[in-house]
């Protein structure tokens, strides 16, 4: 992991408080709702989270297996969460490019994913993402590169 950290220009919250502040936002982007989003866990010293899925029926392909595009925003979605977290929610971070190797289906139910900042640079942030089944198997696994970008600029 970097030893480049973001900047820190407020007080920054704990782990729980953090959690908490995601957990309880009113402002949740519809995707995140459509997605079924649920951050569970944030530990902001080793720069990772964890965020729960719903992978929803109109969601499958015809074999009943949760289609790729899907499966690319859970991680996504996770990732841009992860990076706001790491920037002590000062900064949005735009996808600039994102791979993904699908591993084995994910069907109809729970996800979870782990994400973790790899390098937080001053234009740029890598980051890592992997997706689960209920069962705890990998589905997926995603790395990408983003662009922090202070909220203001938005």
């Amino acid at each position: 992991m970097s030893t480049d950290t973001p900047p820190d220009e407020k007080p920054r919250l704990t782990d729980a408080e953090m959690l908490a502040r995601f957990q309880n936002s009113t402002k949740r982007p519809p995707c995140t709702e459509t997605l079924g989003a649920r951050l569970v866990a944030v530990d902001q010293a080793n720069m990772t989270c964890r965020f729960e899925f719903e992978a929803s029926q109109p969601f499958a392909n015809p074999t009943g297996a949760i289609q790729g595009g899907f499966l690319c925003a859970m991680l996504d979605e996770a990732m841009s969460t992860a990076a706001i977290i790491t920037s002590n929610v000062t900064m949005n971070a735009p996808t600039l490019e994102m791979k993904v190797s699908f591993l084995r289906p994910l069907f109809v139910g729970k996800a979870t994913a782990e994400e973790r900042i790899l390098k937080w640079g001053k234009s740029t942030c890598f980051i890592e993402a992997d997706l689960f089944d209920p069962d705890g198997k990998l589905v997926a696994r995603a790395s990408a590169t983003q662009a922090p970008k202070p909220f203001k600029r938005f």
